[in-house]
C-alpha cells in the first residue's frame, strides 16, 4: 500500500495546540483477485467503481482528534493489472505541540501519522512517497491559503512499532511552518518597546510631585494588558515561557 499526502492549506490554533490541515490523500494498492486483458474488453484498461464494492485498507491518523466531516470520495479506480487507486480530500484536525519560546519568530513542525488499525506488516506493507523535495513542491503548487503560517517544507519517513507482539509500520508526514510575524511586530512588539522606553523615561520625573507615581501606575496597567493579550494567544501548557513574556 502506497500513500501520498500533499498539503492543500494549513492552520494552527495555538491556544488549544491543534493543527488544521486540508489534504489530498492518494492511495494505491494491488488487488490480486482483479485483472483482465484490455484487448479482450474493447481496449478498456481501467474502470471506476463505487468504493463500497471493494476492500479498502483500514488506515487511521494517530494525531486526529475530530472526525472528518467531509464526505468521502464515492469512487475507486481499478486498472487491468489489479492496481487500485483511491483519492480523497480530508479536513484533518490533529494535535500538535507548540514550541513558542521564540514567539512571534517561531517555527513549528506538526506530524500526520498514517497507520493500519488492525493489520500487521505481514498483512499490509505500508509505504509512502519518500521524495521530500517532490512532495514539498507538489504541496506548494496546489496550496491555496496559509493563514498566518508560511509553509516551508514537508518530509516523510517510516517508523516501525511492536504492538502486542506484531509489528506495524507507520508513515509519518512532517509539515514545517513559520509564523508570519509582521502583524505581531506592529501590534505587539512595537507597543512593548514604547512601554519600555516610557518606563525608562519615568526615572527622569522628579520625586517631589505625584506625577511619577501616577505615570508608573499607568505604565504598569498597560504592561498588564499586554500580558493578558499574550496569554490569550499562546497555550498555557507550553514547556517554556516565551521570550517576549520574560521581557515584559
Amino acid at each position: 500500500l502506497n500513500t501520498t499526502c500533499p498539503l492543500f492549506c494549513c492552520l494552527q490554533r495555538e491556544i488549544d495546540q491543534t493543527f488544521v490541515s486540508y489534504v489530498w490523500i492518494y492511495m494505491t494498492w494491488i488487488n490480486d483477485y482483479i485483472n483482465w486483458e484490455p484487448t479482450e474488453f474493447c481496449g478498456i484498461s481501467n474502470i471506476a467503481v463505487p468504493n463500497e464494492a471493494l476492500w479498502k485498507p483500514d488506515l487511521t491518523i494517530e494525531e486526529m482528534i475530530e472526525k472528518d466531516k467531509a464526505p468521502p470520495s464515492p469512487l475507486l479506480k481499478i486498472y487491468n493489472d489489479g492496481t487500485v487507486f483511491y483519492k480523497n480530500d480530508q479536513v484533518i484536525i490533529s494535535t500538535c505541540q507548540m514550541h513558542v519560546y521564540k514567539f512571534p519568530f517561531d517555527t513549528q513542525s506538526c506530524n500526520i501519522t498514517f497507520k493500519s488499525i488492525l493489520h500487521s506488516d505481514e498483512e499490509i506493507t505500508l509505504t509512502g512517497n519518500e521524495n521530500n523535495t517532490e512532495i514539498t513542491m507538489w504541496s506548494r503548487h496546489i496550496m491555496r491559503t496559509q493563514y498566518e503560517w508560511v509553509f516551508i517544507n514537508m518530509s516523510v519517513h517510516k517508523k516501525s512499532d511492536d504492538n502486542l507482539g506484531y509489528n506495524q509500520t507507520s508513515v509519518i508526514y512532517t509539515i514545517t511552518m513559520s509564523r508570519q510575524s509582521v502583524l505581531y511586530c506592529a501590534n505587539f512588539l512595537v507597543p512593548i518597546l514604547f512601554l519600555m522606553i516610557l518606563d525608562m523615561a519615568s526615572f527622569l520625573i522628579p520625586d517631589t510631585g505625584g506625577e511619577k507615581l501616577s505615570f508608573k501606575v499607568t505604565v504598569l496597567l498597560a504592561v498588564t494588558v499586554m500580558q493578558l493579550i499574550l496569554n490569550e494567544i499562546l497555550p498555557s501548557s507550553t514547556d517554556k515561557i516565551p521570550l517576549v513574556g520574560k521581557v515584559i
